[in-house]
């Protein structure tokens, strides 16, 4: 039975995420898992993170066929990054699903709380601009795509916020590059989560697929207002300061 007030809100928190995503550019695939479970009413947390999972798999290609067309994705990387993550992801999701509930979400919450403490440092680096793969750096690049990979499959995230520091600090690519290829590691995660959980039946593909059109709409949104806008950056610790109440509203309800 198709409940229309269950997948409206799923519509509805899919176009706030894309929405925040588009105007602060990343961090905002955090808040899918606290509005399935708590707005939406997802019954199980395990159902929400691969659902979310999916969901910002789908999210993340979108992103990356967009910095493809504008030359910003560094390919080789991001593939051997995604590559060995691939693993860690779904070493990860495996542990997830078995892993207590009510626990996963507690440390879902605190996981929010670094993702607000990034968003509020700054990201002066400016990079090296012709920085490529090279065996001098592949073990740091293998070694922080398998971290985030573990972490991005235990807890049904994108891991967007984790992975463009680190392809910044194994390569030292610019920016703008280090956020068009860590999409490519992004869609890589969130499919293998997604998939490891659908064999378990933990995906709500419906909801998924009305979260991703809300997405949709929000990110055109969140875009043109982050064009519009002469500031953007004096909403990063607007948002960052949102995650953190949504965090402790996390923990005082799982507990």
């Amino acid at each position: 039975m198709f409940d229309i007030s269950y997948y409206g809100l799923g519509a509805m928190s899919g176009a706030l995420v894309g929405f925040t995503l588009g105007l602060v550019g990343g961090g905002g695939s955090i808040l899918a898992v606290p509005l399935m479970v708590y707005l939406v009413g997802v019954p199980s947390p395990h159902v929400a993170i691969g659902t979310s999972a999916l969901a910002v798999a789908a999210n993340a290609g979108t992103g990356l066929a967009s910095h493809a067309r504008a030359h910003t994705v560094k390919w080789r990387c991001g593939l051997i990054y995604a590559a060995i993550g691939v693993l860690g992801a779904f070493a990860g999701s495996t542990f997830g699903k078995v892993f207590d509930g009510r626990r996963l979400l507690i440390l879902f919450a605190l996981i929010m709380i670094v993702v607000g403490g990034l968003m509020l440092k700054g990201r002066g680096d400016t990079g090296v601009p012709g920085a490529q793969c090279n065996r001098e750096n592949a073990p740091k690049v293998l070694g922080y795509g398998l971290g985030t990979g573990l972490l991005s499959g235990f807890f049904g995230i994108g891991g967007g916020f984790l992975i463009v520091p680190g392809l910044i600090a194994s390569t030292r690519m610019p920016m703008i590059n280090a956020v068009g290829t860590s999409l490519v590691a992004v869609t890589a995660f969130g499919l293998t989560t997604a998939i490891n959980y659908a064999v378990s039946g933990l995906v709500d593909w419906v909801l998924a697929l009305v979260f991703v059109a809300g997405g949709i709409v929000g990110g055109t949104f969140g875009t043109i207002s982050a064009r519009q806008l002469s500031d953007t950056h004096v909403y990063r610790p607007i948002f960052a300061s949102i995650i953190f109440a949504v965090a402790v509203y996390m923990i005082v309800r799982s507990l």
